[in-house]
């Protein structure tokens, strides 16, 4: 069977592109495994396509099961639309997580329910077709063909959104319909405040398949991010509900021209063939115990640094330790976390784009003390930073999180502790933001 093929061009975060000939029911799953495939990157289920609306400001994940050349087909002809490939933690962390997205509330139910309903009842109640939870509370709605923004009590239910005319009344008179979801798409505004003169940045629209510009786009604006989180959540549930769920479960499953059978759901050959060994006995063995082999590695990586420092620091010279401080100070730069001198809004604004999951995290410049670095990192849907400070001792310098009860020589180490450690932090460090290159 011969299928139509197209090429389509894919972003990356640091604007390097790719441009991939694909067959016309090519889904953004099998998409993801193309790429990740031909750039060699470990597959964990994260990677995600995105869609990107230029002039808009707009941004939505495309679900793994859609086709891509559909999504295409809705730009226009002048319209500066980019597809995006890069990582999203929290693009299925609902299944796992549920009581980080559902906050109480804002989660009521259609029928009286005796006792208290948990997080995955809630989610069970979106999959299944004939009970719902009721999404509410209040947002601030740009009225249609103004710039004025308005508070209004707003409910999600299966049959679409509502608002209330009249406080936060529920009864039937004073609900007025707003937008449905089959035919339209939820999008994020990546710059509310500016794009739109939204009241905050926590925007997220409906835009109709068929819209023809601006004026068809229902804007949205909630006060915090997790409150953005559970509307956008609750909403990709009701439109896909089960094959959501599907996807999450079998994330192989794909119906495009290079699906699961022609490409091998494996990670790159060299990736795959690495084992952590244990060589310390008589005989040697496989770690089959992922901390154990996290641990291995980074005695290993410390050891192996302190001889490079040596080897680097100690050709007969009188100058060894300043130099091996010096290497010390400069080594996280090659480090795929590091991302030197980005502000405190742009390190939130990439973690946010790469999901508010626990332990995302990021390493960069402090602005306000050129000596200092920040640790940016989300936990409990919300992004903390934490200044790592210089402190000397016998000459030596060392960073520290906790005022100097633990020290590093360096930034590497510093990250690879708290991979292993919570210590001072709220969670361990679990995925790091990178900027990847295509």
């Amino acid at each position: 069977l011969f299928l139509p093929t197209q090429v389509i061009k894919i972003y990356s975060e640091d604007e390097t592109s790719r441009a991939l000939e694909v067959p016309s029911d090519i889904t953004a799953r099998d998409v993801c495994q193309l790429l990740i495939l031909k750039c060699h990157y470990v597959d964990d289920h994260c990677w995600t396509l995105f869609e990107h609306l230029t002039l808009l400001g707009l941004e939505r994940i495309i679900e793994d099961h859609e086709l891509v050349v559909e999504v295409l087909s809705n730009w226009g002809m002048e319209e500066e639309n980019k597809l995006y490939f890069r990582k999203n933690y929290a693009k299925y962390e609902f299944f796992k997580n549920p009581m980080y997205f559902f906050p109480e509330h804002m989660v009521s139910f259609s029928t009286e329910t005796n006792g208290e309903i948990s997080p995955a009842l809630i989610l069970q109640m979106f999959l299944s077709s004939s009970t719902y939870p009721e999404i509410h509370g209040f947002l601030h709605a740009k009225e249609q063909g103004k710039k004025s923004w308005k508070k209004t009590y707003f409910l999600l239910r299966r049959s679409g959104l509502y608002f209330s005319t009249k406080g936060t009344s529920k009864e039937p008179r004073h609900l007025q319909f707003f937008s449905e979801f089959g035919n339209s798409d939820i999008y994020v505004s990546l710059a509310g405040k500016k794009k739109h003169g939204a009241p905050a940045n926590y925007g997220f629209c409906f835009k109709p398949n068929k819209a023809r510009g601006p004026r068809d786009l229902k804007m949205l604006c909630a006060e915090e991010e997790q409150s953005r989180m559970c509307w956008v959540t609750a909403i990709r549930l009701l439109k896909y509900g089960m094959q959501l769920y599907q996807n999450y479960m079998h994330p192989y499953h794909g119906r495009g021209g290079c699906s699961s059978q022609s490409i091998s759901p494996m990670r790159s050959i060299s990736e795959n063939s690495l084992v952590a060994m244990d060589f310390s006995g008589q005989k040697s063995r496989v770690i089959d115990n992922p901390t154990e082999a996290l641990s291995v590695a980074v005695e290993e990586g410390l050891a192996w640094r302190k001889k490079a420092c040596l080897r680097l620091g100690n050709h007969g010279s009188p100058k060894a330790s300043s130099q091996s401080s010096a290497i010390s100070m400069v080594i996280h730069r090659s480090q795929p976390w590091f991302h030197h001198r980005i502000s405190r809004d742009e390190a939130q604004r990439l973690i946010i784009q790469q999901g508010l999951v626990d332990g995302v995290f990021l390493v960069r410049d402090s602005q306000s003390n050129p000596r200092t670095f920040v640790l940016s990192m989300s936990h409990a849907q919300k992004i903390k930073h934490f200044q790592i400070l210089p402190v000397e001792d016998d000459g030596q310098m060392f960073h520290t999180l906790d005022d100097g009860h633990t020290r590093f020589t360096d930034l590497i180490q510093l990250v690879e502790f708290y991979q292993l450690n919570k210590g001072v932090l709220p969670c361990k460090l679990k995925h790091y933001c990178a900027k990847i290159a295509l």
